[in-house]
């Protein structure tokens, strides 16, 4: 037991103890230099004999070399990294420069980490600890978080110590480790002295370090018997917080010069290269027989020369060797550690310290750590390649070179997710970038900036004006951005700056289409300057394309917003559908995580179309679950806004409309994000029976007919505009929806044409509403089929039909009920009174008891997926899918898939 950490220790023996049971945990300990806390984790290794425990430091030292922490975690495990599945497998590898390949997606390096150390959980439960986390490198903090994050039912544990809360471990539980409480300081210290200790004196010393037990250690052992006792006066002031580096520095400095210089080599290099150290240490003729001094004065611990670790006894005294040293030695020291770094097996190290070994500029230096950057790059570590890069400019002697390295680390930042810093970058490298090209690749990183901050609108603008600033000298780079202005166009919309849609569009159609995805772009453009019909050609043989098996890129926007948005506009949900799972399938693949989000957003609305409103939910449930792994705030109700309407949650769904159009439109000009909110409301105004509420939702869409909502919601105004006696608006919706939907050819398109022309109808309502729900069975549209079910009897009970109106609203009312669209279903069963038949209230198709986890696992099970495809596809392993399995069949009081097939509630 530690001194004064009863609650610690506790803390700590639960974690063990879950999982040590077959639990996952994670805790992450926040403290000062000295407070404890890698005494608190000597304490969980103790506690977790009977487990697995790997053990770690972050050092400061590998800062500068991505996933190096990560490395030192996995390293004993890479034996069984062909185990899991090869696209992690090779984005691990290839992570670790073990080997070459497309550079892996930083969370799919996350997940190889996890179904790695899950793996090994499996065999016997498995604790990592991981100490002075602050000084991981950015990839590694990512990495480890990511899995903390995922862990549930996986017998893994993962405990962090760091000095202060890093970003990359938010949200993660927090456990702050605080100095010890007087009485126990006291305790401390009379156990850490030999001879007599004055009762004033400890209460000094014990206010004085706040309990801060390594500085009480410390103090206790450099002040005097006789001020110990009392009876000399104590150091005033005492050698505290940065006066305590320079307490520890007095006692090196008199140490040998010999060993002082062996000590700043040590301060620099990695702990566990002890053979690094000691070449480095031999050209500046020194010899381990130096450090012997420093291990003999506490300072240093050495390992044994087969593989042990050079280490300082005292956190802070690495550091404060380091900051004391000249300039110049510790210029000397990198250069060494340059000269004795393989120049073939380390090449990264060996460029890190010659460059600061460099004073002034020096070409070959930067050239080298360009190429080391280079490196990073392709494994994925975007930070290292930043800092690389930037450390590169300083050192270019010419502007053109310092220009390019500033753009290429503001490149690099950007990616890393650090826009501030790439923005201050861009702004430095201004002047030294001379040519055009570089020029319009500056311009483009600003854009892509925008994109980041979710700024859509004055994206198109910057990019036609690097495309200008280029003139065509790069026939690639002028592709690529006149995509990406056409992508921020259908976002932004009417809220564009300095441009207009159709200038983007002529822009895009200037441009050769090259690959399967430009055909899109290209469609859009179309569908932008010539018009719905002269654009249909060009969708459907986009769409077909990526749908069937085209090569898919997830560069710039998320390739589901175009695609879908296209397949949308076609009323072509078979090609959607089909579309949308290639790209899911490649998202996971690739850990393309982000894009993932929005791919299943856009699969969340088809499920609403379906009337399968619990794969919707879990869906969206997995957006939320990815942010969380991803540390993201959760983006709150936006995404769900289909799913409101249609379940008639009339409160939420205005409040959520609101934040759309007002928040996310006006504000940051995503237009599309009010569009989506105008299709929703649209549908739950009609379901409310209020007309005119609907006309004022539809109206601007079709007055602005985006790409997507501007025809999918044209059967919904001829409804509202019909409904609130508005004929010459109705007729007019009706013309445009008669001549796209015969384009189409669909049957989703011609089923909704046919209900529309039938709600105008004086004579052929009957036949077309027959030819309706004909048409739309050929679908999974089942809210397409309700509603015209539904409309189809208000029809016949108006022509007092009353037996044929019940078998429509009856066949409505239960497809309503079935798949949980309250407001729809009371408006077909008071339509059911009215023509004589009396139903009682009743609304199911709820997943009841069930989290928003359960009801993903639930639904992908009653699905027809495996475990271990749950596992898979959810990021989550075998055992923690069994243990949810287990909890949702006693909620449900079910035994088997099949029952969860057959209750109806999932698909």
């Amino acid at each position: 037991m530690l001194v004064g950490r009863d609650a610690e220790h506790r803390a700590l023996e639960q974690f063990v103890r879950r999982v040590g049971g077959g639990g996952g945990d994670r805790l992450v300990l926040v403290g000062e230099v000295g407070v404890g806390k890698t005494r608190l984790l000597d304490t969980t290794a103790v506690l977790a004999t009977e487990l697995q425990v790997i053990r770690v430091a972050g050092v400061e030292a590998e800062l500068p070399f991505s996933f190096a922490g990560l490395h030192r975690v996995i390293t004993p495990l890479l034996g069984r990294l062909d185990r899991i599945p090869d696209p992690q497998r090779d984005a691990l590898r290839v992570a670790f420069g073990l080997d070459s390949g497309p550079t892996p997606d930083r969370f799919l390096v996350g997940l190889a980490a996890l179904s790695l150390l899950v793996m090994v959980a499996d065999e016997r439960p498995l604790v990592c600890l991981i100490d002075d986390a602050h000084w991981l490198d950015r990839e590694s903090a990512d990495a480890l978080a990511f899995v903390a994050r995922r862990l549930h039912a996986d017998g893994l544990g993962i405990l962090l110590a760091t000095r202060e809360q890093i970003p990359a471990l938010d949200g993660l539980p927090v456990h702050v480790v605080h100095g010890l409480p007087e009485a126990e300081a006291r305790r401390l210290l009379s156990s850490a002295v030999t001879g007599s200790l004055d009762d004033e004196v400890a209460g000094r010393l014990s206010a004085e370090t706040e309990g801060n037990p390594l500085a009480l250690v410390t103090l206790a052992a450099g002040l005097s018997p006789e001020q110990l006792a009392g009876h000399a006066p104590l150091p005033s002031p005492l050698p505290l917080g940065p006066r305590l580096q320079t307490y520890l520095l007095q006692h090196i400095r008199e140490l040998p010069l010999a060993t002082q210089s062996l000590l700043l080599i040590a301060s620099i290099s990695p702990p566990e290269d002890q053979g690094l150290l000691w070449r480095a240490a031999a050209l500046l003729g020194l010899s381990p027989v130096d450090a012997d001094p420093a291990v003999a004065e506490g300072i240093l611990q050495l390992g044994d020369l087969l593989g042990g670790t050079v280490a300082f006894q005292h956190p802070l005294a690495r550091s404060a060797v380091y900051g004391a040293a000249h300039p110049a030695d510790r210029r000397r020291a990198h250069q060494a550690l340059a000269q004795a770094s393989d120049p073939r097996h380390d090449p990264d190290t060996r460029a890190w310290h010659r460059a600061a070994a460099t004073a002034g500029t020096d070409e070959s230096v930067a050239a080298e750590l360009e190429l080391a950057a280079e490196r990073a790059r392709a494994r994925g570590g975007y930070t290292v390649q930043a800092r690389f890069l930037a450390r590169a400019a300083e050192l270019s002697p010419d502007p053109t070179g310092r220009g390019g390295r500033l753009l290429a680390s503001a490149q690099a930042h950007l990616v890393a997710g650090d826009h501030g810093t790439a923005r201050r970058l861009l702004d430095r490298a201004g002047q030294d970038l001379l040519s055009p090209l570089m020029r319009a690749r500056a311009q483009r990183v600003r854009a892509r900036i925008e994109s980041v901050l979710e700024r859509p609108a004055h994206v198109p603008a910057i990019l036609l004006g690097a495309i200008a600033t280029a003139g065509g000298t790069d026939e690639e780079l002028t592709r690529l951005m006149v995509r990406e202005a056409m992508e921020a166009v259908v976002v932004a919309r009417e809220y564009t700056v300095g441009t207009t849609p159709a200038a983007v569009a002529e822009a895009v159609l200037a441009v050769q289409p090259v690959t399967d995805v430009d055909l899109l772009v290209h469609a859009t453009a179309t569908r932008i300057t010539a018009g719905y019909l002269a654009a249909v050609p060009a969708m459907k043989a986009a769409v077909a394309a990526l749908s069937a098996g085209g090569e898919l890129t997830e560069e710039g926007m998320p390739l589901a917003i175009l695609g879908g948005y296209l397949a949308e506009d076609l009323w072509d949900e078979r090609a959607r559908r089909a579309l949308l799972a290639r790209v899911e399938e490649f998202d996971r693949r690739n850990g393309a995580l982000s894009a993932l989000k929005v791919t299943l957003v856009c699969q969340a609305t088809g499920e609403v179309w379906a009337g399968r409103f619990h794969a919707a939910r879990a869906r969206l449930a997995e957006i939320d679950d990815l942010d969380a792994m991803m540390g993201n705030p959760a983006k709150g109700p936006a995404w769900q806004i289909e799913l409101l309407a249609w379940q008639g949650h009339v409160e939420q769904a205005r409040e959520t409309a609101t934040l759309m159009t007002e928040e996310l439109a006006r504000k940051h000009g995503l237009a599309a994000m009010a569009n989506q909110a105008a299709a929703a409301m649209t549908v739950l105004e009609l379901s409310r029976g209020d007309y005119r509420q609907a006309l004022g939702w539809a109206r601007p869409l079709y007055d602005s007919d985006p790409v997507g909502h501007g025809s999918r919601s044209l059967a919904d105004l001829v409804e509202s505009a019909a409904r609130a006696d508005k004929p010459a608006l109705a007729a007019s919706a009706l013309e445009r929806l008669g001549e796209r939907a015969s384009a189409a050819g669909t049957p989703w398109a011609l089923g909704v044409l046919a209900r529309s022309r039938a709600l105008l109808s004086a004579e052929a309502a009957d036949q077309l509403f027959q030819e309706a729900i004909d048409l739309l069975g050929r679908t999974e549209l089942l809210t397409e089929r309700a509603r015209t079910h539904l409309l189809y009897g208000e029809w016949l009970r108006r022509r007092k039909r009353r037996t044929e109106a019940r078998t429509q609203l009856r066949t409505a009312y239960e497809q309503f009920v079935a798949m949980g669209a309250a407001l729809f279903a009371d408006r077909a069963r008071v339509e059911l009174a009215a023509a004589g038949e009396h139903v009682s209230t009743r609304i199911v198709g709820q997943a009841g008891p069930l989290t928003s986890q359960e009801a993903q696992i639930a639904a992908l099970a009653a699905g027809g997926a495996t475990n271990t495809e749950i596992a898979t596809r959810l990021y989550l392993t075998t055992s923690t899918v069994e243990y949810h399995l287990t909890k949702i069949f006693r909620k449900l009081r079910l035994s088997s898939r099949r029952q969860l097939r057959d209750t109806g509630v999932f698909p």
